[in-house]
């Protein structure tokens, strides 16, 4: 009944959101199912979303109602973290068929059936505290690089924070399952893997194993040549795993730690677990190992109690820090979290110049690293992707390259000169042997 069937996916937020509408969509395909672009008309449309912020909120029911409006007569079906968290909104909006919680959004197949609209939308949450399964999955958008999930969930609860609630506790697959699905991604033809998760530092809390565990065993994974790592702790970046990436053959020098705020009074408000000065430890013992490292930064600005006082010692210390680049949050009121205890508000202008600050700080930071980088050869993993007649791919600290497009370097490791940052904010190269990709497809 299901055969032939248009299904169009659409999703909001995170890298592991990513890899779970890949693993979703793959069980569509097996249901004999085509998939189309979301912008094209489907019979059902599942929409993954996120609810990191209200302007999270606002895109994900924007997008819920764009999909009605292609095809008025289609299921549409919403999962996700706003799913989980604010179901009762969703199910609102008309046109709405199916909203499902954290528990049963892998279980889409049960609740589809003949694809029929019953006029009122079913409704399928979950208490967030029983949620007790870990669904791997992974996203390959092309054979080059794969996001693969090794956590999920978070026990941190931080109080600015709602991940928690939409995700539940911390959870893992046991690492000799978790490197059976590298294995997996190898076999599909995939040069890179990063690994994603809520908090993969957290990785082995379920399964009495550690997060060093895992990686040295990923590194014995045969045909992959690359693992980042995502996002991570700075309390769980411990020495060890620092020591063993700057040894590593295949664990790249990239890394990704979320600060949140450069004052100690503000990280105490946030609950985080670690201070400012342990975060400049980690940044230092990076660099000392890993002086070409690229290491970005999760940055809020304006949280509740951030005085500007305390948002000028922030930057202060963010500036003198040898990071690469922010990624930079305006602060956003979260329904259930504690931080709406907290009395002093910064009002929303004044969050988005502070927000502003940060992010002219993070342009330079990110010029100044890529400048340090030019004159040298790197190797660069291409994409398949042809736009108008350019191509990219990444170093292993994280410098987006263009060249002209060659299909022969398309998910190919290639030296490549790096000549200046260009007018689109990316490094221009040049294949130093660009003869033998030319000729590849005579020598095979």
């Amino acid at each position: 009944m299901l055969q032939g069937k248009k299904v169009a996916f659409y999703t909001l937020g995170c890298k592991l959101n990513f890899s779970e509408t890949s693993t979703i969509g793959r069980s569509f395909k097996e249901m004999g199912f085509e998939t189309v672009k979301h912008t094209e008309k489907a019979d059902i449309y599942v929409i993954n979303t996120c609810s990191v912020t209200d302007h999270a909120d606002k895109k994900c029911r924007q997008a819920i109602k764009k999909a009605i409006k292609t095809n008025v007569n289609a299921f549409i079906a919403v999962i996700g973290c706003y799913a989980q968290l604010k179901p009762d909104e969703i199910i609102a909006i008309p046109g709405v068929d199916l909203v499902l919680g954290a528990n049963e959004k892998f279980n889409i197949h049960k609740y589809i059936d003949h694809l029929e609209k019953k006029g009122t939308g079913e409704l399928h949450p979950c208490e967030v505290a029983t949620v007790k399964d870990f669904h791997s999955s992974y996203s390959m958008g092309d054979r080059t690089r794969c996001f693969l999930k090794v956590q999920d969930g978070c026990d941190y609860y931080c109080t600015y924070c709602t991940i928690p609630y939409a995700r539940g506790n911390s959870r893992n697959m046991s690492i000799k399952k978790t490197v059976q699905q590298a294995e997996e991604v190898a076999k599909k033809g995939a040069k890179e893997i990063i690994l994603t998760g809520v908090n993969i530092g957290d990785f082995g809390k379920s399964t009495n194993e550690t997060f060093l565990g895992l990686i040295k065993e990923l590194e014995k994974v045969k045909g992959i040549s690359r693992f980042r790592i995502s996002s991570i702790e700075p309390n769980l970046l411990n020495n060890e795993i620092i020591e063993f990436v700057a040894q590593s053959e295949k664990f790249v020098n990239h890394f990704h730690l979320p600060l949140q705020a450069g004052s100690n009074k503000v990280l105490k408000l946030m609950k985080r677990r670690y201070d400012r000065e342990l975060f400049a430890q980690r940044i230092e013992k990076i660099k000392s190992l890993l002086p070409d490292a690229f290491i970005g930064v999760d940055v809020i600005a304006g949280s509740r109690g951030e005085s500007e006082q305390d948002f000028e010692d922030a930057y202060s210390f963010i500036k003198e820090l040898p990071i690469s680049q922010l990624h930079v949050f305006p602060y956003s009121e979260r329904q259930g979290t504690k931080a709406l205890e907290i009395k002093e508000v910064v009002p929303i202008p004044e969050r988005k110049r502070r927000a502003k600050m940060l992010q002219i700080l993070s342009e330079k930071m990110l010029q100044d690293f890529y400048q340090a980088n030019l004159g040298k050869s790197e190797e660069v993993l291409f994409e398949s992707y042809n736009d108008h007649g350019k191509m990219y791919g990444f170093t292993k600290n994280y410098i987006k390259v263009e060249i002209p497009y060659n299909q022969n370097l398309s998910n190919e490791l290639t030296f490549v000169n790096l000549h200046e940052v260009n007018s689109n904010g990316n490094v221009s190269g040049s294949v130093i042997d660009e003869l033998r990709f030319n000729l590849k497809p005579i020598l095979q």
